[in-house]
Order: structure tokens, then sequence, then C-alpha cells
């Protein structure tokens, strides 16, 4: 058996050496340069002798960045047709096929035309990156998945098209292209951004001051915690530093269990930590007992978790403090996260034993407690 392991860890970090660098360009919006950037590292690259192409780039018809697209090849898009409609994607088979050492691939929270082999166009890029081609790329920070309810909370837009966290996570370099909100907007209004009659509206939605301030701090916040989990794993570590490990706690509520899930990876995220998410199944919400729409939600949170990085764990069970502390024992658990409990004052009188006998067990085991509301 360790024979077999050992063999598995070798064949892993051949892989792994195989696998093509992956670089990723955040930005807290349209408009900022992401593109632009991306177009001048290739000329760059190509000056200096290393073979670059264009997989996919979307200038939006912005003259300065259209321009960067003169004298740099292109790998032909698939043409596809659809709804009657012809449409063009990344070729993802022609770059595997055409091989060169980098390749630029555009928007990739894009979900690609039904019918291609991947739903998304990060999934294709994987595939690229797996081939052993390096890709760079670019994603504004509200396609990411875990600040998605931050992000609507500030611009009121629920965002269709986002990316699991894990993704940024096996980027190799995540750089930030940082304006401030006075020059995005200035960009916006000399119509670098959009066509003349869409920027009244846009001033007047998105481009608010205040939101671009807030989704500023969330990419930077973002691309500082990718900086921190790069000095974690490529300097080495500081002796008797504890390994965050955390424990999310949810219930059948759709809403609080949600907010957890998405709190809870942006925290290890943020510590570069494993994390699980735990539902005890207490009886009157078995298989059998439990409504249609409770178990629904639940599928999805489960699987919300799974795709920000977290492991499932269900157990049935009827005294749900003791569950907490038996897995924070056995997989050695550091912070439990919850949701802020929604109990009329009765509720909270009947519960407090439960609630402090949690508090005092999870105190006697170091472990921190952390009630995310």
């Amino acid at each position: 058996m360790d024979e077999k392991k050992s063999a598995q860890d070798f064949l892993d970090l051949i892989k792994k050496s195989r696998r093509g660098k992956f670089k990723i360009y955040i930005g807290m919006s349209a408009g900022v340069g992401k593109t632009y950037r991306m177009l001048q590292e290739a000329h760059t690259l190509l000056s200096n002798g290393i073979d670059v192409k264009i997989g996919y780039i979307e200038t939006h018809n912005r003259k300065e960045t259209h321009a960067l697209l003169d004298g740099l090849p292109v790998i032909p898009r698939r043409t596809l047709f659809y709804k009657g409609k012809e449409l063009d994607e990344l070729d993802v088979q022609a770059v595997i096929n055409l091989r060169p050492e980098v390749v630029i691939v555009d928007e990739l929270a894009h979900t690609n035309i039904e019918g291609s082999k991947n739903e998304k166009r990060w999934q294709d890029v994987m595939e690229i990156l797996e081939s052993g081609i390096n890709v760079i790329s670019a994603v504004n920070i509200q396609h990411i998945e875990s600040v998605n309810e931050d992000v609507k909370n500030i611009t009121d837009i629920e965002v269709k098209e986002r990316i699991p966290d894990s993704v940024l996570a096996q980027a190799d370099e995540v750089v930030n292209i940082d304006l401030t909100a006075e020059e995005l907007i200035d960009r916006l209004k000399a119509g670098k951004i959009y066509d003349q009659a869409k920027i009244n509206s846009a001033l007047n939605n998105f481009f608010k001051s205040e939101n671009i301030l807030q989704l500023r701090e969330l990419a930077l916040k973002e691309v500082a915690s990718q900086v921190q989990r790069k000095v974690e794993t490529e300097i080495s570590s500081i002796k008797n530093i504890r390994k965050e490990k955390f424990l999310a706690c949810i219930s059948s509520n759709e809403k609080t269990a949600k907010n957890v899930i998405r709190k809870a990876a942006r925290l290890a995220n943020y510590y570069n930590s494993q994390w699980c998410l735990l539902y005890v199944q207490i009886p009157r919400e078995s298989a059998d007992k439990i409504a249609l729409d409770k178990q629904r939600h639940l599928i999805n949170n489960f699987k919300l978790a799974t795709e920000l990085g977290a492991e499932i764990i269900k157990v049935e069970g009827t005294n749900i403090a003791h569950t907490i502390m038996e897995q924070c024992e056995e997989r050695k658990i550091t912070t439990v996260c919850i949701g802020k409990p929604h109990l009329n004052l009765w509720k909270i009188i009947v519960a407090t034993d439960t609630f402090n006998s949690l508090l005092n067990r999870l105190s006697k085991e170091n472990i921190d407690l952390v009630i995310l509301s």
C-alpha cells in the first residue's frame, strides 16, 4: 500500500511539473484594462522569442485595445450555429494541437455555447493547462463564486457567470489591475468602456463611485490572499504556527446556509486552509420526513460548498453540539463557523444549555467559534 501511495505521489509530482503555468489578471470591473495589459504582455513575450498566440480576446471594440492585436498571431475561433445565429468560441483542440508556449484566453467566467465540450471557459483553460501549455487569462472580481453575495449587496445585480474559487487557487500568479474610482469613471465618460448610449445608465447603476470603491476593496483583498497563499506554500513554514482548518455548520435554512458557506470559503481561502461543511440531520429532517424544497436546497448547498473546495460531512444525530465536537476532534478543526441564530426569546432560553456546553467544550480544546452574520 505504501509503495502504491509513493508511486502515486511521484506520478502527481510529474503531472504537476508537466502542467502549464497559469496567470490571471483580476480587476474590480469592466474597463480597468485587463485585456489591454494581456495584449501588452503578449507583445513583450513575442519580442523575447516566446511562441505566444491569441486563443480568445474580447476587445469590445475599444480602439486602443483593438490596435494592440496587430502583429500578434491569432488562433482562429471555432464557429457554431446556435438558435439560427453564427457564433464563435475558443477552439480548445486547435490550441492543444498547435502547442504554443503561451496562449492568451480572455473572459475566464464565460459560459460556452450549448453543444460545446465544456460548459465553461475556465474548464477549457484547465484542459489547456493539463496539456502543458501556459495560459494568461482575466476575470473581474464579481465573477468569483464566494463573493457573489457581497457583489449583489453592493450593486443590486446578481452575476450569473461565475468561476469557483478553486480555479483562482490554481493560478501560479494573480495580478490586480487597479484604478481609482475617479480614473475608471473618467474612462467611462470618455467612451473608452461602453458606447455613448450606455454611459448614463452605467454611471447611475453599476459604476456609482461607492460601488466601485467597494468592488476595488474586494479585488485588492482577493489578490492579497493569493499572495499570502504563495508566501505560505513557497517560503519555508515558520515553526509552531497553527495550521487552520475550518468547520462550517449548516442547517436546512437555505439563506443562512448559503451565507455561511460563502463566508467560510472566503476565510479558508484567506488562510489557505482546508475546510469542511457539516450538516447534522436531526430525526424530523430524515429522508422520509423533510420537505422536498428543503431537500433540494440542501443538495444545492452541498454542491456549492463542493465547488468552493469543502469536504461534505452529513451525519444523522439528535445532539448537534455533541456531533460538532466529535467532528472537531476527529478532523483536528481549529475554527467552527456557524450562522447567526434566528431564534425567539423562549427558544434562546431552552437552547442556552446546549450552546453553553458547546462554547465550554470548544474553549477547552482551544477551538475558535465564528458566528457569521
